[in-house]
């Protein structure tokens, strides 16, 4: 069990249920063209995010030995050789999964998708290009359930998402440290922001933009109100909740993304995936 928690820790397995939500907010605003498919390709995200994050512990392991020792890799319950094997080993079946469920179109998209993923964690992570490296994956997740005549509708949840992703991140540079409150005040706007551009959006009938808006009222409560906490005190223990609820908050956001597609009834399911992730994180961190 311990071996098995070691290998759940280091994909951070909750945060699993933040993913899906890509295929659902792309599918949906470009018309679903993958059909019932669509489900196949959402599990593709989940692997290649999964192989993304086991990557990401290979690559930091030794600065996690030094700031987060409690991580598989430095505690001793996953081994380095362990983690890329891991990470190589979920990239190909995320592959497989897309060519299985959208044949060469999704795993064009998908090879696309891993190889941004591979580039951040392996080597521009700590770069200027690290944040709209990590941006663009999750862009591209939202794609890959659009389809190539999709993608130009599907672009501005692409775009949502990818914003979205950039908030986190800038938060994430500080969660180890703490900040200033600077940052959270500037992270809490763009957050703001975000949800006003969404709800802003054209099209959709009356009823799908209502559900939309409280939808994104969800989302601002649930990422915003941590951050306004971090805005009070700007210490590691608040940046590092901040984040987490950053990585919970898509989850609404997507939903709300697709209620403004007239998604509605997809949207909603997704929404019921935010209380199991919230009880998964308390045992296994999302970040």
């Amino acid at each position: 069990m311990s071996r098995l928690r070691g290998y759940a820790e280091l994909v951070r397995a909750p945060a699993a249920l933040t993913v899906p939500g890509d295929v659902v907010a792309g599918g949906a605003a470009a018309g679903w063209p993958y059909g019932g498919r669509s489900a196949g390709l959402g599990g593709a995200s989940v692997l290649l995010y999964w192989a993304g994050m086991a990557l990401n512990d290979f690559a930091d392991r030794e600065v996690d030995a030094v700031e987060r020792p409690r991580r598989p890799i430095p505690a001793g319950r996953v081994t380095p050789a362990e983690a890329l094997a891991a990470a190589a080993a979920l990239t190909a079946a995320g592959l497989a999964a897309a060519r299985a469920s959208g044949g060469r179109p999704a795993l064009r998209s998908a090879a696309a998708l891993a190889a941004v993923v591979w580039a951040y964690d392996l080597a521009l992570k700590d770069t200027a290009l690290g944040a709209p490296a990590m941006a663009a994956a999750r862009g591209l997740d939202v794609l890959l359930a659009a389809g190539p005549a999709g993608r130009r509708a599907a672009a501005p949840a692409a775009a949502a998402v990818a914003a979205h992703t950039c908030v986190v991140m800038a938060l994430s540079r500080r969660e180890t440290q703490g900040s200033s409150p600077a940052l959270p005040e500037a992270t809490l706007a763009a957050t703001a922001a975000l949800a006003a551009g969404v709800a802003a959006a054209p099209g959709a009938p009356a009823r799908d933009r209502a559900a939309a808006a409280a939808l994104l009222a969800v989302y601002v409560r649930t990422f915003g109100g941590a951050q306004f906490d971090a805005i009070r005190k700007p210490d590691a223990r608040r940046l590092q909740r901040a984040v987490g609820a950053g990585i919970l908050g898509a989850i609404p956001l997507q939903a709300a993304l697709a209620a403004r597609a007239g998604a509605t009834r997809a949207a909603l399911p997704l929404l019921a995936a935010l209380p199991p992730a919230r009880r998964l994180s308390r045992k296994v961190s999302p970040t």
